[in-house]
């Protein structure tokens, strides 16, 4: 059995943050209230990635009201993909939660996960059916972008699906070995296997400021998605390639049939303009696509730490030391 079947368990809410000091403290609030109607003995990972306004400030206030709150400062800022592994690594539940704190996810679904954990679920992603405060752009994308993923990737991830879900145990101690540079965490929520179920639910706009995720970096972390979890945009490269070569060797032999046997001159200098810009513009194409997976390869080969700290503040919780040396 993944979960309890009865009894207290010890839960970890991981909650990474990059300059949220206008959501942190009504998040925790909110987040309090369910933890309290919980019969658990709980922690909040508080995961600082390398904020440049008060939110660590305000994470140390929280955890000098709350004894259940720890703090993962990191040593700069790595992204939330390393911050959420970071938090991940410093969890000490049976249970663990990856909770946004800008309240686009509702703390109020946490007992809804926690309930098809029991059910014997290794992983409980929430599954959002609306997503409001969005533009209809940002939408469209993210909904290609998932229906893109799923078709090239041999690993099944979860359509319309954020980071927000429950993992038991094993399922973290088997994701924490993971080490890899580049990382994707929905695909690797997927990756590492172990039964999964989803719970929907209705996803809410930022509770305050604004969201980090601007067209490009979003660009970017679709590319980092693709480029971690299949090498289909190279086979890709190699079927062009093969269909171009070939479509060329019989252009070429048309062009000297035709000029052998009815003496027409080879086609001028527009053709060869066109064919030479076409054939130069595919290579630098595929180049560009052979170079994101080469330079991936090179940061994976330092095998630098993912992360450095500034400070870890564990949860002051009575029992939740000894829940963790028990395992």
């Amino acid at each position: 059995m993944s979960a309890p079947d009865s009894g207290a368990f010890t839960l970890s809410i991981v909650a990474p943050a990059f300059n949220e000091m206008e959501t942190l403290r009504e998040f925790h609030r909110r987040l309090a209230a369910v933890l309290d109607a919980i019969p658990a003995v709980c922690e909040v990972v508080y995961v600082n990635d390398g904020s440049s306004d008060a939110t660590i400030a305000i994470m140390n206030a929280l955890r000098a009201e709350d004894s259940r709150v720890a703090i993962v400062d990191l040593s700069r800022n790595f992204g939330k993909e390393i911050a959420m592994t970071a938090g991940l690594d410093h969890a000490r539940g049976d249970a663990i939660i990856v909770i946004d704190t800008d309240l686009q996810d509702p703390p109020e679904l946490i007992p809804q996960l926690i309930e098809e954990w029991r059910n014997g679920y290794d992983v409980v992603y929430a599954k959002r059916t609306v997503r409001e405060g969005e533009s209809a752009l940002k939408k469209t994308t993210a909904a290609l972008f998932y229906r893109i993923i799923q078709r090239v990737s041999r690993v099944r991830i979860p359509e319309d699906t954020g980071d927000f879900r429950l993992l038991s145990r094993r399922a973290v101690d088997a994701l924490v070995q993971l080490r890899e540079q580049h990382r994707f965490m929905k695909g690797l929520f997927s990756w590492i296997g172990f039964p999964q179920k989803a719970v929907l639910y209705r996803r809410d706009p930022r509770f305050a400021g604004a969201g980090k995720f601007n067209y490009w970096r979003l660009w970017n972390f679709a590319l980092e998605g693709i480029t971690s979890f299949t090498i289909t945009p190279l086979k890709v490269a190699t079927y062009v390639g093969v269909v171009v070569a070939l479509f060329s060797f019989l252009a070429a032999a048309l062009i000297v049939y035709k000029t052998l046997a009815f003496g027409d001159p080879v086609p001028g200098y527009p053709s060869l303009m066109v064919v030479i810009l076409f054939l130069g513009g595919l290579q630098l194409l595929f180049i560009g696509v052979m170079g994101e997976y080469l330079g991936r390869l090179f940061n994976e080969s330092k095998r630098r730490p993912l992360y450095f700290l500034n400070a870890y503040e564990p949860a002051k919780t009575p029992g939740a030391d000894q829940s963790a040396a028990k395992r």
